[in-house]
Order: structure tokens, then C-alpha cells, then sequence
């Protein structure tokens, strides 16, 4: 009887033994599973973060070209606008001098010369206010397309058009900069490259964004082929910076289009 009940004993501590370590296992191990949990956290944390720094600095870094970009194209606007605007105006104020004191035949002629520096000087004071940023600010990004693609027209460059839908609302002026040297650099890449004949611009405005599709009939390319491409690697990276989504398709033979939604609300 007594060797029973020693032996019961022994059993019950031997099953308490037992249960206290598998306590302390589990313990272990859940304190294994939250200590690797959280530290999974923290690094996934971290590895954010440093995206995001990332993010923020090539950000900054792109921000800080396109200040270079636009500082350099007012430089170049003031220069065309008070140096050459400025020599092309004398140039105009001398020709009416001498129109005064030559014959009439010879004044006829001298009349054209004075047609054609005339016109210059208004395509570079065209030209000078397209460049200038501040000029895009007082304007406004549809009045400034509109200009562009008046140039066009008057160089008989191609045939363009401008439809806008929607009621024209605010837009930050600094994210309108950007906007407007997006459509700028698909300007620049039509004229040089898609051999087009027409150039269609739509602004759409609705409550939650800006909607611009620009088509030309060109050429077109293949997409897979210009992946590398420094113009479409500016748009993207322009459209980005202003959080607007982009698309850009074409094929060959059937020209390119380009469609930006630029978000009006919740801007962060």
C-alpha cells in the first residue's frame, strides 16, 4: 500500500515535471514567434522608411533639375526678349528711317524686309513667353497650350486643335509648370520625330481630376523600343512628381497618344 502511494506520488510529480516544461517550451516559443513577429515589423518599418527617404530624395534631387531646367529657360527668355527683342525692334525703328529718304521702288522692297523682321520679333516674343515659367503662371496652363499650338499653326508646322470640356478650376501653379513642360516635351517630340500632319490637344476637367489626351496622327513608334527613350523618361518622371497617372500608347503607323489624369482632390 505505501509502495502505491510512493509510486503515485512519484508519477504525479514526474506529470507535473512534465507539464511545467512543456510551459516553459510554450512560453519560449511564443515568446519566440512575438519577438520575431515584431522584429519582422521593425524591419519591414525600417526598410519603408528608408524607400521613402529614397523616394523623397530623388524627389528632391528631380525637383531641384526641373528648378535648374526652369531658371535656365528664364534666362534664355529674358535674353530673347530684351537683347535680340530689343536689337529686332532698332532694326525696325531704322528701316522706317530710311523708308523715308529712298524712292518709292526701292521703299517697296525695303517694306518687305520690314514685314519680315516684324514677324520675327513676334515669334521671339511668342517664343520668350512660352519659355518663361512666371508667364505660364499668369496665363494659366490652357491659355499657354493655346499659344504653343498658334505657333505651330503660324510655322505650318502641322494642323492643331484645343477642345476643353468642363469648367476650368484652380490648379497649383508649380504642379501647372510641370503639367505644361509635360505636354511641352510631347510637343517637342512630335515635331521632331512623328512626321505628323494634325495635333489634337482635349483638357477635361471634372471634380476629381484633369483629364488631358493629346493624339498626333505621326509615324508612331513601337513602345517596346524606346523604353530608354530621355523623352518619355521625362514625361514619367514629370507625372510622378505630381502624382498623375500616365499613359503613353502608340504603334507604327498610327501615330501616339497621350493621356494624363492629374488628381484635383486629396493631394498629399
Amino acid at each position: 500500500m505505501l509502495y502505491y502511494w510512493v509510486y503515485s506520488m512519484l508519477a504525479k510529480e514526474q506529470i507535473l515535471l512534465i507539464i511545467y516544461f512543456i510551459v516553459i517550451i510554450l512560453f519560449f516559443v511564443v515568446f519566440g514567434i512575438i519577438f520575431f513577429v515584431a522584429f519582422q515589423r521593425r524591419k519591414n518599418k525600417l526598410l519603408l522608411d528608408k524607400l521613402k527617404a529614397e523616394q523623397r530624395f530623388e524627389d528632391e534631387i528631380f525637383k531641384s533639375r526641373i528648378e535648374i531646367q526652369e531658371q535656365a529657360l528664364k534666362n534664355v527668355s529674358w535674353e530673347l526678349h530684351d537683347n535680340i527683342g530689343q536689337l529686332l525692334s532698332t532694326a525696325v525703328m531704322q528701316i522706317n528711317i530710311m523708308g523715308a529718304t529712298i524712292d518709292d521702288k526701292t521703299s517697296e522692297s525695303l517694306q518687305d524686309v520690314r514685314k519680315l523682321v516684324g514677324d520675327s520679333l513676334q515669334e521671339i516674343r511668342t517664343l520668350s513667353k512660352t519659355l518663361n515659367h512666371e508667364v505660364i503662371q499668369n496665363v494659366g496652363l490652357e491659355k499657354s497650350i493655346e499659344v504653343e499650338l498658334k505657333r505651330f499653326e503660324k510655322l505650318n508646322f502641322l494642323t492643331p486643335s484645343l477642345t476643353v470640356k468642363g469648367e476650368e478650376v484652380y490648379i497649383d501653379p508649380k504642379d501647372e509648370i510641370i503639367l505644361y513642360r509635360i505636354i511641352q516635351e510631347f510637343f517637342s517630340n512630335t515635331i521632331k520625330h512623328a512626321e505628323a500632319s494634325k495635333l489634337e490637344v482635349e483638357l477635361a476637367y471634372t471634380p476629381e481630376a484633369l483629364h488631358i489626351t493629346i493624339q498626333d496622327d505621326g509615324i508612331g513608334f513601337d513602345p517596346q523600343s524606346v523604353q530608354a527613350n530621355s523623352g518619355l523618361l521625362n514625361i514619367k518622371s514629370r507625372a510622378s512628381l505630381v502624382k498623375a497617372k500616365l499613359e503613353y500608347t502608340s504603334s507604327l503607323g498610327k501615330g501616339v497618344t497621350l493621356t494624363l489624369a492629374y488628381p484635383l482632390q486629396h493631394k498629399d
